[in-house]
C-alpha cells in the first residue's frame, strides 16, 4: 500500500540520522485525517530540525510530497503532513509534555 511504503521511507529517513524512539502509531480506525502518525525525538533543537528536513526530501525522492510543515521555526516540535502520514519530531522534554503516544491509543470506555 501507498501509505505503507510512505511510512516505511520516513521511518528510514529518521533512523538515518539517529533519531530517538521512533514510533509509528496506525490511527485509521481513530480519526478520519490520517492513516499513521510516526513519533520521533531529537536529540536538540538543530537535530529535530534536520530530522523533519530530511524526512521531506527522501519522501519526496521516493515520490511523496509533503502538504506541509510546522514548527521549523523554534525546532522543539516539527510537524511534517503527507495527509496518509503525519510526522511528529519533537525535543525530548516537549513529547514527554504532550504524551501522543497515549493520547492516540486511549480506547473510549
Amino acid at each position: 500500500m501507498k501509505d505503507e511504503k510512505l511510512k516505511d521511507t520516513i521511518i528510514a529517513s529518521l533512523e538515518d540520522l539517529k533519531a530517538v524512539d521512533i514510533t509509528a502509531l496506525s490511527v485509521a480506525g481513530a480519526t478520519s485525517v490520517t492513516d499513521w502518525m510516526v513519533i520521533a525525538s531529537g536529540t536538540s533543537n538543530r537535530h529535530v530540525k534536520a530530522l523533519a528536513d530530511n524526512v521531506e526530501v527522501d519522501a519526496k525522492k521516493q515520490g511523496f510530497k509533503s502538504i506541509g510543515s510546522e514548527g521549523n521555526d523554534t525546532s522543539e516540535w516539527v510537524l511534517v503532513d503527507f495527509g496518509d502520514v503525519i510526522v511528529h519530531v519533537m525535543l525530548p522534554a516537549t513529547r514527554a509534555f504532550y504524551d501522543l503516544e497515549s493520547l492516540w491509543t486511549l480506547k473510549p470506555v
